[in-house]
């Protein structure tokens, strides 16, 4: 990467990338559709009193420009800079925190936050679009995990009430934030914040997430027996035997591939951002789901990648106030 690239020092230079990334055929109108080229015309001037980049629609009598509707829209930042932020996430395998964004784009720090959590609301998949996981003749490991400590409440079922949950083993996990993972043998990955981790609640991401024609790897636990029926292969290994992988025939069961993408994880948390608030949670996940859907093994560059992450920036927003919010599964 070449942090010295036009599109990374100039803005003008950056604005005709993203134009190149969201126009391939020519600008469109953001606020009615247009897409007649005869029918938009750009806006220009000597005074330059107008934005960059401005164009005006003919047909609903808008002006627009390639960032509205994205998540860089209203931004008084150099859109040179936002393109290389969105590089560095892109390309870092465990992320970049918001004090390295801080000191390589000359920005405060608290502006270099609101920049990395737009950048992750644009890594944020669709899920309605991009389908389930897996799939007839398809393999999907799933695994829970456990991370940082939680600040909201675990709610509790009846039978506990009156009974604290113990800091030993998994019950450990009643104190930490839960985290149910996905992934698709040779395929993509989905990670969910889930507030409490019951048979219930990790069967409703597993019917939202994976298709049931799929072939499910899972640990031994409890919480997939009863799911585990509902898919048309359901194998585990007994971690607690000290069981992780075993041969069947021409495959292996085991659920290292989920463990593998959890490790990127952790590593990432823990060592680049340290310190992630329970409500942001779902964001960090976003963005390691994202670069893992578009790891160097599915042959993704850096630069595809970041231009990918450009790309996804359209029909989403993300203002100050909204940060704040919690979303939880």
């Amino acid at each position: 990467m070449d942090i010295t690239a036009p599109i990374y020092t100039d803005a003008e230079a950056a604005r005709e990338h993203l134009e190149a990334i969201h126009w391939p055929h020519g600008p469109n109108c953001p606020h009615c559709g247009n897409i007649d080229p005869a029918k938009i015309a750009k806006v220009e001037g000597k005074k330059r009193s107008h934005r960059a980049g401005l164009y005006y629609c003919n047909e609903c009598k808008g002006t627009f420009t390639v960032t509205v509707g994205t998540v860089f829209e209203r931004s008084k930042i150099p859109l040179n800079k936002w393109v290389l932020a969105s590089h560095l996430m892109a390309a870092s395998k465990k992320g970049v925190s918001a004090h390295q964004l801080h000191r390589m784009l000359g920005v405060t720090y608290k502006t270099a936050w609101f920049m990395a959590h737009r950048i992750r609301e644009a890594m944020k998949e669709d899920v309605t679009s991009s389908g389930p996981l897996g799939g007839e003749g398809k393999t999907v490991e799933a695994d829970e995990t456990y991370i940082g400590k939680r600040e909201t409440p675990r709610e509790m079922s009846p039978q506990r009430k009156g009974r604290p949950y113990t800091k030993k083993g998994k019950g450990g996990g009643a104190q930490k934030r839960i985290v149910v993972g996905l992934v698709e043998r040779g395929g993509k990955a989905r990670m969910v914040h889930l507030n409490n981790a019951t048979a219930s609640t990790v069967r409703d991401v597993l019917v939202r997430n994976v298709d049931r024609n799929s072939t499910l790897y899972t640990d031994s636990s409890r919480l997939y027996t009863r799911t585990g029926e509902e898919y048309a292969t359901h194998k585990t290994t007994n971690h607690a035997a000290g069981e992780y992988a075993r041969r069947e025939g021409d495959v292996v069961v085991h659920s290292n591939t989920i463990e593998g993408v959890f490790s990127v994880f952790k590593r990432g948390m823990v060592g680049v951002y340290q310190h992630c608030g329970e409500a942001h949670l779902h964001r960090y996940l976003a963005e390691f789901d994202f670069r893992y859907n578009r790891r160097a093994a599915l042959k993704v560059s850096d630069a595809e990648r970041a231009d990918d992450l450009l790309r996804n920036a359209r029909d989403k927003r993300l203002t100050y106030r909204r940060i704040g919010e919690a979303h939880h599964a």
